[in-house]
């Protein structure tokens, strides 16, 4: 039978051997032989596998549940109807704010005034997602998450308010010139500080979390957005990273 060392499978496939080791490691993968040399080396079989494997990641699947969806066919049914519930229910979501987007634009283009729900409506705080996870750990967007869920509808509608308040009062400092390190806009970057505090339920954002979520509000297009352009994202994290450095008591 003929077999493929894993440097090859990886120059095939993108992925790199070290990703390939953890596939084995985890058991999602296992090599057809091991070389005494330590060299890996895949056949057919193992290659079918993998095939599966890289569809499925396509889909977004956590490889937990590929794990489970390879060895069991109806568990793979499964999954993958799951999972195209969320994309359909993301798509959903998407068309919605593209909606709310054009409305923006026509309202922006033929000179109408609009409310700071109307300006903030296409923004979908669930889209980053993976930035807080990645940054902060999987612990802070659950917190975060548990905390929306236990929220009735009338104070979600009384979150969402203050989330648009705080967001929409920084985007008007910056855009009015205010200085950053100004009594004015430091008070309103305490005031976004609790809101972090409050949306991240209840984790005080140290001085090193919240100077990475004024970079990010820089770095990412979608969070620079929100506060009328990357330029007005910039004097706001100078704002919040001259707050937290000044208050090192915030970091307790």
């Amino acid at each position: 039978m003929r077999e493929w060392p894993i440097r090859d499978v990886a120059r095939a496939t993108g992925l790199t051997s070290r990703t390939l080791r953890h596939y084995e490691q985890i058991g999602l993968l296992r090599p057809a032989r091991v070389a005494p040399n330590g060299y890996r080396f895949y056949g057919e079989p193992e290659l079918s596998r993998l095939y599966r494997i890289l569809s499925l990641r396509a889909l977004e699947l956590p490889l937990s549940s590929i794990r489970i969806a390879l060895d069991d066919e109806t568990a793979l049914a499964d999954v993958v109807r799951s999972h195209l519930t969320l994309l359909e229910d993301k798509r959903a979501r998407v068309e919605r704010q593209i909606t709310a987007v054009e409305q923006t634009l026509r309202a922006i283009t033929e000179g109408e005034n609009m409310t700071i729900r109307q300006m903030f409506a296409g923004f979908d705080q669930s889209e980053h997602e993976t930035e807080v996870r990645q940054r902060w750990g999987d612990e802070a967007w659950d917190r975060s998450a548990k905390r929306r869920q236990r929220l009735n509808d009338q104070e979600r509608r009384a979150d969402d308010e203050r989330s648009l308040e705080i967001n929409g009062a920084l985007r008007r400092a910056a855009e009015a010139g205010d200085d950053p390190a100004g009594e004015p806009f430091q008070a309103l970057v305490a005031a976004h500080h609790r809101w972090v505090t409050d949306f991240w339920g209840g984790r005080v954002p140290d001085q090193a979390a919240y100077i990475g979520l004024s970079e990010l509000y820089v770095a990412d297009d979608r969070f620079a957005a929100v506060y009328g352009g990357r330029e007005n994202a910039e004097v706001i994290r100078a704002a919040m990273q001259t707050w937290i450095t000044q208050r090192p008591e915030s970091a307790n």
